[in-house]
């Protein structure tokens, strides 16, 4: 009886043994994460602009923190777009005021003073693109709704009231909306 105590504690100990050494000593450094914390804030914001651009392209993308939405504009960094994006109950579409459906937990209100037409022939401009956020983690769903007097007015459905900043890069204006507080 104590030989097959013995054996097993001897066993116990080897095991161990082999168990230990298969874990490291200290741990795997794991991989770098994104700091996340952002101090953007809900509040409106506004850009302002001494003449109007034309907008040429309109695209989403996702990144680790947030979820981001692109304007291309034609003309020089020199003249920026001007904007004001702000969360709202409903969106009303410019100048109508009918109410447009747009899924999420919250809307954004993106008015961009880039005119839908060519001011010199009144001619319109082509349509943005559609721009498809399934699978987003915080949009929601996209849409173009309007415009008149030298802007364009856009709807921005998104999870839920987050952060969100705007800013402009040359040809570029940004809209970008956080995952989490």
């Amino acid at each position: 009886m104590r030989r097959i105590g013995t054996a097993l504690a001897a066993m116990t100990l080897a095991g161990g043994g082999l168990l230990a050494g298969t874990v490291p000593a200290v741990a795997a450094p794991t991989a770098v994460t994104a700091d996340c914390a952002v101090t953007w804030g809900s509040l409106d914001k506004t850009g302002d602009a001494v003449t109007g651009r034309r907008l040429t392209d309109v695209r989403a993308g996702q990144h680790e923190c947030y979820d981001r939405l692109v304007f291309d504009a034609q003309g020089t960094s020199a003249d920026p777009v001007g904007y004001s994006v702000r969360y709202v109950d409903e969106l009303h579409q410019d100048p109508s005021d009918v109410v447009v459906p747009i899924k999420g937990g919250a809307i954004l209100e993106i008015s961009l003073f880039a005119p839908r037409y060519d001011p010199a022939t009144g001619q319109p401009y082509p349509a943005l693109p559609a721009v498809d956020v399934t699978g987003y983690r915080t949009f929601r769903e996209f849409k173009v709704t309007g415009g008149s007097e030298g802007y364009t007015q856009a709807g921005l459905g998104v999870r839920a009231r987050l952060p969100f900043r705007v800013f402009q890069t040359a040809d570029h204006l940004v809209v970008d909306v956080a995952h989490t507080w």
